[in-house]
C-alpha cells in the first residue's frame, strides 16, 4: 500500500475555479517543454513550448554549456500575422497522433544538427541554427505531409498531392519522386490502420546513403468509405474516410524502392497472401527491413530486403496463439550493421534480445522480469542499453543495462515513484528525462548519464494548487493495482458515494503514480465522492498471460475484475458506499462504463460513457480482430462483447457523450446504442459534442463536460 496525501486536514472541496483553470491550461500541460531533441554534437537541446493558456507552440533552444535558453522561431514570425490553416489531411494526421497543439506541432534536426525543419499551415521551413536564417521551401500548392530530412541533410522529402516529392536545399526546387498517386491510391502515406493502430505514421523511407527511397503504395479501393458530416452545418460537404470495419476488406499495401534521382521502381516481394499487414519498415544502418503480419496477428515475419532486386529473406518468425503486440522501436540496428536489438514476448513478458545480422539470437539484454517498457537508446561505445520501465507497473523509470549485466536504475533528479520518458544523445553522454509523479507535473531535465544535472528545460506552465489525496494499493487474489482518491476534507467514518473510473482495455493503464492524470479526478472526488480505479486483466505490464486473458471476450473478465477490485477496496476503505456506485470512462473506457451500467445493475447505479464502442463490428480491423478474431468465424466473440447484447438487462441511468465528428469511434456507435435503448424503453441520455472528434481540446467544452459528468453523478448517486 502506498498513501500519498498532499492535502491539509482543513482543505475544502474545490470550486469552479479549478475546473476553469484546468480547461484553460489544457490540463495544466500548456507551457511545458515537449519534444526535446539533443543536437548531434551534444551542445544544445531543442524543444517546443506554448504559453500557459494557448495551444500555439514555439521553437526554443537550450545551450548545454551555459544553460541559457533562446527563442529560435515563432509561428507568428513565419505567418506574418496570417491565421494558421490546416487541411483535412493535416487534421487527420494530428488526430491519429493525438496532438491537440497548434503552431509548430513537430520538428526535425538534420543529422549534423545544423538545420531544423518545421511545418506550419501546410508549408515547410528550414532554419539555419547558427544564423537563424529561415528559408520557406518551394513545395508548390497543397499541404506537405510527413516531412523529413534526407540522411545526408541535403534535401527534404514529403508527400504532396498523394505522391512523394523532394526539395534540394541548395536549389530550393521541388522534384517528384513517385508518380500516379491519387486520393484513393496514395504513394508514401500510411493507411488508416497503420496510423491508428500500428503506430506507423510514415509511408516512405530514405536509404542510409540518401540515394534511394522505399515507399508504400496504398490501394484503398476495397475499403469502405465512411462519411463524417457536421450536423450544425448541413450545407458543408462531409469528410470522406477509408475506414475498414472488422471483417471487411483492408487496404492493399505494397512496398517499392526507387532511386530518388529518377529510375525504375522495384517491388518488394514477400508472402502477402499470408502476411498482408506491412507493420514496420526500417532502413537505417542495416538492410531495408520489414515486419509483416497475418490478418489475425498471430504470426509475423521479420524480413531483410535486397533493395536492388526486391527479394526478401527471413530473419526471424514469431507466433502467439492469442495475438502479437507491435513495438515500433524494433528492430533497432547497430550502427555497424552487425546485428539488431529485437523486442519479444515469447518468454512470458517483454524482453530485449540482441540478434546477429542473420537473425540468430546472440544474447538477452533485458529479461522479462525487468519490466521493460520503452527503448531509450543504446550507447555503442559503452555497450549500454537504456530503457524505461521497472518491476512496478504503476511507475516507469529510466534503467540501463551493460552487456552481460543486470539492469540498474539511473539516478535522476526525481526521488521516489515516478513515470519517466527519456532520450539518449547520439554520443551516449546525455539523457533528456521528462518526469512526473504524484507531487510533480511533467518536468524535463538534461542530465549526464552519471545522474548529474546539466539543466532544466524552463516551463511557463501554471502549476495546479489543488491538493492530491490519493492512495495506491494491490487488491484481490490477482493483486490488481488500484488507486483510491478521497475528497479533500475527507471525514473518516462518513459514507461517500463512489465513482469507478475505468479504461480496462489492452495497451493502457489507469493506475499510475502521477499527478497529471489524477487531478481532474481529485476535483470530481471533491464534489463529494470517493473515486477509485483498478487495472484488471487485459492491461499491460503484468506479463503475457495477464494481458491476453481477455482474448475473444471483452465483456466477461473486464467486468469481473473491475467489480472484484471495487469490492476489495471497499473492504479496506469502509467509507466507500457500495450501494451508490457510478462508473465513468472514455473510448474503451466508455465501452466498459456502459457495459458495467447495462449488465451489472445490482452493483452499478449509474454510468457515464464517453465515445464508447458499441458494436465491435463497427470498429477497425487491426485493433478489433487482434483481440476478438476475424468475422464471421469469430461471431460469438463479437456477440458477447457487443453492448447491444446487454441492453435488455439495463435498468440504470446512463449518460452517453460523443463527438459528432469522431473519425475513430464514429458517432454511429452512440446512435446505435441510443436507438436500441429507446426502443427497449431503457433510461439514458445522449450529449452530442458538436463537430468534436475523439479528443476534446477546447477549454470551454472541457469545463462544461466535467461539470455535466459531476452533475450526472450528483443526480443519480
Amino acid at each position: 500500500m502506498t498513501l500519498i496525501s498532499l492535502a491539509s486536514s482543513s482543505a475544502v472541496a474545490a470550486d469552479g475555479s479549478f475546473l476553469r483553470e484546468f480547461a484553460e491550461t489544457r490540463r495544466y500541460l500548456a507551457g511545458r517543454p515537449v519534444n526535446p531533441l539533443v543536437t548531434a554534437d551534444g551542445t544544445s537541446v531543442l524543444f517546443l513550448r506554448a504559453t500557459a493558456k494557448a495551444p500555439e507552440q514555439t521553437l526554443f533552444e537550450l545551450d548545454v554549456a551555459t544553460g541559457q535558453v533562446r527563442e529560435l522561431l515563432t509561428p507568428e514570425a513565419v505567418l506574418n500575422g496570417a491565421a494558421e490553416t490546416l487541411t483535412a489531411a493535416e487534421k487527420a494526421e494530428l488526430e491519429r497522433k493525438r496532438v491537440s497543439a497548434r503552431g509548430f506541432t513537430s520538428y526535425q534536426l538534420s543529422k549534423d544538427g545544423s538545420k531544423t525543419l518545421l511545418a506550419l499551415s501546410g508549408r515547410l521551413y528550414v532554419v539555419e541554427r547558427a544564423s537563424g536564417k529561415v528559408t520557406p521551401l518551394k513545395t508548390g500548392s497543397g499541404a506537405a505531409l510527413d516531412p523529413r530530412f534526407s540522411p545526408d541533410g541535403a534535401s527534404v522529402a514529403y508527400v504532396r498531392d498523394n505522391d512523394v516529392r523532394v526539395v534540394d536545399l541548395k536549389k530550393n526546387v521541388e522534384k517528384q519522386v513517385t508518380k500516379g498517386g491519387t486520393e484513393l491510391n496514395p504513394n508514401g502515406l500510411a493507411e488508416f490502420v497503420a496510423q491508428e493502430e500500428m503506430s506507423r505514421f510514415s509511408g516512405f523511407w530514405f536509404s542510409p546513403d540518401s540515394k534511394s527511397m522505399a515507399y508504400a503504395h496504398v490501394d484503398n479501393g476495397p475499403v469502405e468509405r465512411l462519411r463524417v458530416s457536421d450536423p450544425l452545418h448541413p450545407e458543408k460537404e462531409p469528410d470522406l474516410f477509408s475506414y475498414p470495419r472488422a471483417g471487411t476488406p483492408n487496404a492493399k499495401v505494397s512496398l517499392l524502392v526507387t532511386p530518388v534521382g529518377g529510375g525504375k521502381a522495384v517491388a518488394v516481394r514477400w508472402n502477402q497472401s499470408d502476411f498482408p499487414y506491412l507493420a514496420t519498415v526500417r532502413w537505417s544502418n542495416g538492410p531495408l527491413t520489414i515486419l509483416v503480419q497475418n490478418r489475425e496477428q498471430t504470426r509475423q515475419q521479420l524480413l531483410a530486403v535486397d533493395d536492388k532486386t526486391g527479394h526478401s529473406r527471413l530473419l526471424l518468425e514469431e507466433a502467439d496463439e492469442a495475438w502479437l503486440n507491435l513495438n515500433q522501436e524494433f528492430p533497432a540496428w547497430l550502427k555497424d550493421g552487425s546485428g539488431f536489438f529485437w523486442g519479444t514476448e515469447q518468454n512470458g513478458g517483454p524482453e530485449v534480445q540482441l540478434r546477429g545480422k542473420g537473425g540468430a539470437l546472440e544474447a538477452t539484454w533485458v529479461k522479462p522480469e525487468a519490466g521493460y517498457g520503452d527503448l531509450v537508446g543504446f550507447d555503442e561505445a559503452g555497450r549500454t542499453l537504456y530503457f524505461t520501465g521497472g518491476p512496478d507497473p504503476t511507475q516507469s523509470t529510466v534503467w540501463r543495462v551493460k552487456e552481460g549485466g543486470a539492469p540498474e536504475k539511473v539516478k535522476t533528479d526525481v526521488e521516489g515513484p515516478a513515470v519517466q520518458t527519456a532520450k539518449l544523445s547520439d554520443d551516449g553522454a546525455l539523457l533528456v528525462v521528462t518526469s512526473t509523479s504524484v507531487a510533480l507535473m511533467p518536468r524535463t531535465t538534461v542530465l549526464k548519464v552519471d545522474g548529474s544535472k546539466v539543466g532544466v528545460l524552463p516551463s511557463v506552465a501554471v502549476e495546479p494548487s489543488l491538493p492530491l489525496n490519493i492512495e495506491f494499493r494491490q487488491v484481490g487474489d490477482q493483486k490488481f493495482n488500484a488507486a483510491v482518491i478521497r475528497p479533500n476534507g475527507f471525514k473518516a467514518g462518513t459514507r461517500y458515494p463512489v465513482v469507478l473510473e475505468v479504461y480496462g482495455g489492452p495497451g493502457h493503464q489507469e493506475v499510475l503514480q502521477v499527478k497529471r492524470e489524477n487531478l481532474v479526478l481529485q476535483w470530481l472526488a471533491d464534489q463529494g465522492f470517493i473515486v477509485v480505479k483498478v487495472d484488471g486483466r487485459g492491461t499491460p505490464r503484468r506479463g503475457r498471460d495477464f494481458e491476453r486473458a481477455i482474448k475473444s471476450d471483452f465483456a466477461t473478465l473486464t467486468v469481473v475484475d473491475q467489480l472484484k477490485g471495487l469490492k476489495a477496496l471497499a473492504h479496506d476503505v469502509p467509507e466507500m458506499d457500495l450501494a451508490r456506485v457510478g462508473v465513468y470512462g472514455w473510448s474503451f473506457g466508455g465501452y466498459l462504463a456502459a457495459l458495467l451500467t447495462l449488465s451489472r445493475g445490482d452493483d452499478i447505479k449509474s454510468g457515464v460513457a464517453g465515445a464508447p464502442v458499441v458494436d465491435w463490428h463497427d470498429y477497425d480491423t487491426h485493433y478489433t480482430e487482434r483481440y476478438l478474431g476475424v468475422p464471421p468465424a469469430a461471431e460469438k466473440a463479437y456477440e458477447v462483447s457487443s453492448l447491444l447484447t446487454y441492453v435488455p438487462r439495463s435498468r440504470r441511468p446512463l449518460l452517453i457523450i460523443h463527438g459528432t465528428a469522431d473519425d475513430n469511434v464514429y458517432f454511429m456507435h452512440t446512435l446505435k446504442l441510443s436507438d436500441a435503448m429507446f426502443r427497449a424503453g431503457k433510461p439514458h441520455q445522449v450529449l452530442p459534442l458538436s463537430n468534436f472528434t475523439h479528443m476534446v481540446p477546447e477549454p470551454q467544452v472541457t469545463e462544461r463536460l466535467w461539470e455535466r459528468i459531476a452533475q450526472h453523478f450528483k443526480d443519480t448517486l
